[in-house]
């Protein structure tokens, strides 16, 4: 899925394109998607790939939404070396959206922790 940055923009809103087109990332704790307990899908914010289950959603105490795992082929991942530190960055994988970081210190059963930025997500209930 390819668009301009002038086609982004005109879909997302200010902050969500520097989160998912510039690589940016959300102040801890302000997301609403944080206290999301129902069950459903979160999918890009960008393109709509749904990209993580509620199952796998979990309490990490960072501030941003956390997941053991995303569904099968949603997201892709590349090394990321800014911040004088080498870190996994998730991307959607239709879109190529920045989401997050993920970090080899989660729960079971996967022990990943998917830390994502809840600008670059839509919740959609289960009816």
């Amino acid at each position: 899925m390819q668009k301009t940055d002038e086609e982004w923009k005109g879909k997302l809103t200010a902050e969500q394109f520097y989160v998912l087109r510039k690589h940016g990332t959300e102040p801890p704790g302000s997301s609403p998607l944080n206290a999301e307990k129902r069950a459903g899908t979160f999918k890009c914010a960008a393109c709509g790939q749904s990209l993580f289950s509620s199952e796998t959603k979990f309490e990490s105490g960072t501030g941003w939404p956390s997941f053991w795992k995303p569904i099968e082929e949603a997201v892709a991942e590349t090394t990321d070396s800014s911040l004088f530190m080498t870190r996994t960055e998730v991307h959607c994988a239709r879109c190529q959206g920045h989401l997050g970081h993920v970090f080899p210190d989660g729960p079971g059963p996967t022990g990943m922790r998917y830390c994502m930025n809840g600008l670059a997500l839509e919740f959609e209930p289960k009816p």
